[in-house]
């Protein structure tokens, strides 16, 4: 069992920065994959970043490339999200989600365990 806690949502300019944190607990930790997902008002979840246990392997959608970093510090038992130049269509409420395994899968519906989400809004 996983527990997951997010933080560090909030309402920022377009342009603007944030960086999210999901606490994780459990001893085996970096045998999880994590991601972070996003679902905005009237849209299904999507997919935003996923890393592997170690932390060396990681994927984004295309429309977060070169804007959204995701990382892990395992002896801390956190993953982040760094998110540079935001937009308003960053809107949306971000999940962060766990999966034991090694597989990068891109599904919603692949990950055992989920945060409550953090509300990112960015305003225009």
């Amino acid at each position: 069992q996983v527990r997951l806690v997010e933080s560090g949502g909030g309402l920022v300019q377009a342009g603007g920065s944030l960086r999210l944190s999901c606490a994780g607990s459990g001893r085996t930790f970096n045998g999880y994959i994590m991601a972070w997902f996003r679902q905005a008002p009237g849209k299904e979840r999507e997919n935003v970043a996923r890393i592997s246990g170690g932390g060396g392997v990681t994927t984004y959608a295309d429309s977060m490339k070169g804007r959204f970093t995701i990382s892990r510090d395992n002896a801390k038992n956190t993953v982040y999200l760094q998110m540079n130049s935001l937009k308003p269509e960053d809107t949306a409420v971000y999940y962060c989600a766990a999966l034991f395994g090694t597989d990068l899968y891109r599904a919603p519906d692949k990950y055992d365990y989920w945060g409550q989400g953090t509300q990112v809004t960015v305003s225009s």
